[in-house]
């Protein structure tokens, strides 16, 4: 024991220079990237607020026969994948556009919107009026500056929603429910987005409900688009997915067994997600009301409006971060109050600090790039098949009456018109 504890000092001496090399040979790496991350947030923030952006609302006419479809169509055209240069990501820091798809109640009226850099405004209108021909598209004032942080008499609950499984996965969409043909037969339609309608339209005076679905076309990345590890595409990991359900059909080098139900909705599902356009995405919600009109009801209302969605098999949406805390936390916390007083003003300024970020966060539409990259969130993957399942102009099949529609359709001008 004495000699090992005579050898303890040469053992630490040793460990010290080993230490002291480790770091002078990697503290040039760790500065380099250090300086990299940052140049790019600088720049790339830069490049954000130099950029004008503009919100617009769509009106829909009282009938609208298209199917989800439409809309798949309509989202193509999102998908902006903004080729760079080195001198455009390094110095410029161009960055791909991206755009929000928002549903919004307020009172029970519903209404929908799309924010986009402003450069993209024309393309926007002209792609949904050749889908949707009778809408009306305005561009309006961004509803988010009504409401301020810190209001004394508002009370608010946001969450970001993330997906049950792996990404390549689909969520159950509207060809799921068989509304891939477009038909005037609204009584034999089964839209999953209406519950979503009807939830919003069931909001009461000082009540509002926002949801966002930020949305960025994936592609794989590299060096050139400021990526020092390379981001791989997604197809990649769904045809691994595809090929390890083959795999574990076989028995042996000369039998299989056979492929069962839910293996085969899987390889169908994975398959059609393929010849689909992929965004990374990520969808939060916020709802907001009066202290003398908070509901907690409309809190779980909120949760489940998305369930339809969500199938065993495959994939769906569940809660990621919220501004409460868990029902676990909850019962550690008023343990805690009892033992120490001050912690529940702790956990009080947690959450407003969370809901002030979250807010923010919000009203800037910031997510894939600064000021709020990431926050407290990852992205994940939605085809255009599925997006537009979550995000449609709903047919007559949503009855909601505080839906606003537009009163009389348009009708186009005789062609014998005098010049």
């Amino acid at each position: 024991m004495t000699e090992l504890l005579n050898q303890l000092p040469i053992v630490f001496s040793q460990s010290f220079k080993i230490t002291l090399v480790f770091l002078v040979i990697s503290s040039p790496f760790l500065l380099g990237y250090l300086f990299f991350s940052s140049w790019l947030k600088y720049i790339r923030t830069r490049y954000i607020f130099n950029q004008d952006y503009i919100l617009l609302e769509i009106k829909m006419p009282r009938e609208i026969n298209k199917s989800p479809l439409g809309m798949e169509v309509f989202l193509m055209s999102l998908y902006q994948t903004g080729a760079v240069t080195y001198t455009d990501t390094y110095i410029g820091g161009k960055i791909k556009p991206w755009f929000s798809l928002e549903i919004v109640s307020q009172g029970g009226e519903v209404r929908f919107f799309i924010w986009s850099p402003a450069k993209y405004k024309n393309m926007i209108e002209s792609q949904i009026y050749a889908q949707y021909t009778d809408v009306e598209i305005y561009e309006a004032d961004d509803y988010t500056t009504a409401i301020k942080n810190g209001q004394e008499n508002l009370d608010m609950w946001g969450t970001y929603y993330k997906l049950v499984s792996k990404d390549v996965f689909p969520i159950k969409t509207y060809v799921d429910y068989g509304l891939e043909k477009e038909t005037k037969e609204e009584e034999f339609k089964v839209d999953p987005f209406a519950a979503v309608i009807e939830y919003l339209g069931s909001m009461k005076e000082g009540e509002q409900v926002w949801i966002q679905i930020l949305i960025q076309a994936h592609k794989k990345e590299g060096l050139r688009e400021g990526r020092l590890f390379k981001k791989p595409d997604w197809k990649n990991e769904a045809k691994r997915e595809v090929k390890k359900i083959q795999e574990s059909l076989m028995l042996d080098s000369a039998h299989m067994r056979m492929m069962t139900k839910s293996e085969e909705e899987k390889i169908i599902a994975i398959e059609r997600s393929l010849s689909k356009f992929a965004f990374d995405c990520m969808i939060r919600a916020f709802y907001i009301a009066k202290k003398e009109s908070f509901s907690e009801i409309a809190i779980p209302g909120l949760i489940g409006s998305v369930r339809q969605y969500n199938s065993n098999n495959l994939n769906g949406f569940k809660l990621g971060l919220y501004t409460d805390h868990t029902d676990n936390e909850k019962d550690w916390i008023g343990i805690g109050q009892v033992l120490f007083p001050p912690l529940k003003k702790i956990m009080s300024k947690r959450r407003a600090k969370m809901e002030y970020l979250m807010l923010e966060a919000y009203k800037m539409r910031s997510f894939f790039q600064p000021p709020y990259k990431n926050y407290r969130a990852k992205p994940f993957i939605l085809t255009t098949e599925e997006l537009a399942t979550i995000y449609h102009f709903p047919g007559k099949v949503a009855t909601t009456p505080t839906l606003p529609r537009i009163g009389s359709r348009k009708a186009k001008p005789p062609p014998n018109l005098p010049v």
